[in-house]
């Protein structure tokens, strides 16, 4: 099985080009982050991501999703976001990197659960706002910088996805893959 990461600044389009890929047939698994601001935010907290647990909490409910992921018998996967985004919000928030986060790192290290060129999905050039998104364009720039500077140091290879209509994007990123359906099998998979 391959999964690959998307990752990249809020606002930049990930989201549609992950509900793109899933109409064309590959599995996506969704993002962690913005459902536990959406819960949390219906429950009455209005900044969740201040709270010293938030890290912690967008980590287990990755784990979650990839090992339910997991034992789907497809061949790629697409993945909203990883726990290597997670240190790197952690990062940008000011948050202590929590214990259970560098145990999921620890683990999706040596079991090599990801692979290693990840889709990093570059700014469009402007951000637009939603409950979950409170980010300008400056500070998104500066967290895109971020995620790239976390990535490397983990040792991933940040394959850009630059700014483009979906249907370009959508089929940059089949044409990196190897396919042109979900059903394809990866070729020069690292």
């Amino acid at each position: 099985m391959q999964r690959f990461i998307l990752t990249g600044a809020p606002g930049a389009g990930k989201t549609a080009l992950l509900r793109s890929l899933e109409a064309d047939g590959y599995t996506v698994v969704e993002e962690a982050a913005t459902d536990v601001i959406t819960l949390d935010q219906a429950r009455g907290v209005a900044k969740p991501w201040t709270e010293p647990s938030f890290p912690d909490r967008i980590c287990q409910l990755q784990r979650a999703r990839q090992t339910t992921a997991s034992a789907r018998p497809d061949t790629v996967q697409f993945y909203d976001r990883s726990p290597i985004c997670t240190l790197a919000l952690a990062r940008h928030l000011g948050h202590q990197v929590p214990p259970a986060l560098k145990r999921e790192l620890d683990r999706i290290e040596a079991e090599q659960v990801y692979q290693r060129r990840v889709f990093f999905v570059e700014l469009l050039g402007f951000i637009t706002p939603s409950a979950a998104r409170r980010i300008d364009l400056e500070e998104a720039i500066e967290f895109e910088a971020l995620h790239r500077k976390t990535y490397r140091e983990l040792g991933y290879d940040c394959v850009p996805i630059p700014p483009g209509t979906l249907p370009e994007r959508t089929e940059t990123i089949k044409h990196l893959i190897g396919g042109s359906g979900a059903s394809t099998h990866l070729r020069d998979a690292p």
